[in-house]
């Protein structure tokens, strides 16, 4: 018992080694091939939008006004609100560092902490964080 059970073990070694073990694992699967994946390959990148760099309200003179402004990373985008709930107003830049700007008369210059903004209807406002 003690002979057959250490060549029991050799014998099932042996079959295993037979085996083709160059090939790789068969994998099954039920994904069709993409029929755009050579399409979507051509296609440029996608430029993600910019994530948020500062969240600020404004107390803005003359007329000791509020304005709630959103910077974004970039410094190629902010948004206006005059509202805490009312609608925001995306103002634009062309290059970081200048002015944002949208139509109707919106302008936005300054930094999270500081700011002249120029409201339709208002004028020209200054504006402290």
């Amino acid at each position: 018992m003690k002979i057959i059970l250490p060549s029991l073990v050799a014998v099932s070694l042996l079959a295993l080694t037979a085996c083709d073990n160059k090939k790789g694992p068969e994998v099954v699967t039920s994904v069709a091939p993409d029929p755009q994946a050579a399409e979507m390959a051509k296609r440029a990148p996608v430029e993600l939008p910019p994530s948020i760099k500062a969240d600020v309200t404004f107390r803005c003179n003359p007329g000791n006004s509020l304005a709630f402004v959103t910077f974004f990373n970039g410094d190629k985008q902010a948004l206006v609100k005059t509202e805490k709930t009312g609608i925001a107003t995306k103002l634009v830049a062309a290059e970081a560092g200048q002015a944002f700007k949208a139509d109707g008369g919106y302008e936005l210059t300054g930094t999270p902490k500081g700011a002249t903004l120029t409201l339709p209807g208002k004028g020209k406002l200054t504006c402290k964080a």
